[in-house]
């Protein structure tokens, strides 16, 4: 059978299990991962006992809304002492971590992760999900262009990518033309990277090397650290740029690489249900969501990683269910992949606002460039939107004629009016790793 020009390729054991086998496997794993952690972690034993939970209340499906979920504040709190630097997170000793790597810091205070080498195992075939399911195979040749550092971000992939088959070449070290020049040198077929920084390498291949991305001949592209590959104007300037196949991942350091897009490219992300349990909550309430097409909160655990176990974690992101994806896997869908974060969305002159949405907007009007800039600040008593954008030199066009049709556009997907200016193309910030385009003055930073 065939997927959009690649084989249809699944476990056969796990991806298409029944539902019904699947969540008693899934409740197997979880007990076990909430007995580890209350009996070997010091910050999990202090949150169960202070909300009177105990493992044993664990008994049916429905009991795992008792289990208190996870903030990434108590992370915080429980690191940075002895054993140093995990403190009462670490749940071996310290002597069998094998792995350190943090969070970006881009919400606060980093985390540190400790994964014993079991761990990073587990880590690389969660990955190795994705891969396949997008197509990666042992003919590509992968080229990372991500400056190694102790940000996980495509680590595991890396490795993922040696365990496929896939031959990596990491380019870390250049700089964007070095790395372009580089992919066209060796001829890559697949690589990885924000979509931020997809459309800043198309940008720098053509406005400084005089080249088109096309032309390098990669045929598909893995993204994560931002939703960027689920906004479908996103994709579709991405999948233009490059002449490639655009694939959204959704992972966190503290979770692992828990969700993919397959080849069907259903506008979603399936969960790996084989690893992970992934709850939908109401974001008031946290009352769970099984019924599609309700936005809820997002609540993962992992079952396998043992070194600092992440059960019930509060990932802030915004999602709905969606119907079942014709790839033939039973995992379910996330429909339109990550829609946003709960601590971005906000009423702005009181109106729930997310800035994905305007995303979308601007990414689907071609006169503009890739980069935006948004902001929301309080005049008074009244709220202010700004949206900085930049004309794309080669439409040809004046911001005379786009400012009516991005004015409309937005209106009529925010049902907000906004302050639009225009600045000159290429002075926007541009990011290799996390976007920074939404400040929210009136809140602390």
């Amino acid at each position: 059978m065939k997927v959009k020009g690649i084989e249809k390729y699944w476990n056969p054991v796990l991806e298409t299990l029944p539902q019904e086998q699947l969540r008693k496997l899934q409740f197997k794993k979880f007990k076990r991962i909430v007995e580890w952690g209350y009996n070997n972690s010091k910050l999990y034993r202090r949150i169960y006992d202070k909300a009177g939970f105990k493992p044993e209340d664990l008994k049916e499906w429905k009991d795992i809304a008792k289990v208190p979920t996870l903030q990434k504040e108590d992370y915080r709190e429980a690191q940075a002492k002895e054993p140093w630097p995990y403190g009462d997170s670490l749940c071996v000793p310290l002597q069998q971590v094998t792995e350190y790597h943090q969070t970006s810091g881009t919400t606060g205070q980093p985390v540190y992760q400790p994964d014993t080498w079991q761990d990073w195992e587990w880590w690389s075939e969660c990955w190795s999900y994705i891969l396949w399911a997008q197509g990666f195979r042992n003919t590509d040749r992968v080229f990372i262009p991500f400056g190694y550092n102790v940000f996980v971000a495509y680590w595991a992939g890396h490795y993922a990518c040696e365990k496929v088959g896939c031959e990596v070449v990491p380019g870390g070290i250049l700089n964007t033309e070095e790395r372009l020049l580089k992919m066209k040198e060796l001829r890559a077929t697949a690589m990885m990277a924000t979509p931020t920084y997809v459309l800043s390498m198309a940008d720098a291949c053509r406005n400084k090397l005089g080249m088109n991305a096309r032309d390098l001949g990669v045929q598909r592209i893995l993204c994560a650290g931002e939703p960027g590959a689920s906004v479908s104007t996103t994709k579709q300037r991405m999948e233009e740029a490059w002449g490639a196949k655009v694939y959204d991942h959704v992972g966190a350091t503290e979770i692992g690489g828990w969700s993919y897009e397959c080849a069907s490219q259903p506008g979603g992300i399936h969960p790996n249900e084989a690893f992970f349990l992934v709850e939908l909550v109401d974001i008031e309430s946290g009352q769970p969501i099984e019924e599609p097409n309700k936005p809820g909160k997002i609540i993962i655990t992992a079952f396998d990683r043992m070194a600092q176990p992440c059960i019930r974690f509060d990932s802030k992101d915004v999602s709905m269910w969606g119907e079942q994806c014709d790839c033939g896997r039973t995992f379910r869908l996330l429909k339109g992949g990550i829609h946003g974060r709960v601590d971005h969305i906000t009423k702005v002159k009181g109106v729930l606002f997310s800035p994905f949405s305007v995303e979308e907007v601007v990414r689907g009007i071609p006169e503009l460039g890739d980069e935006y800039e948004l902001i929301v600040s309080r005049k008074g008593d009244t709220d202010e939107i700004t949206l900085k954008v930049e004309l794309d030199p080669k439409a040809n066009s004046s911001k005379e004629a786009v400012m009516p049709k991005l004015a409309r556009e937005l209106r009529l997907k925010t049902n907000l009016a906004y302050k639009i200016e225009f600045h000159p193309f290429g002075s926007l910030p541009r990011y290799e790793i996390k976007a920074k385009r939404f400040k929210d003055l009136r809140k602390p930073d």
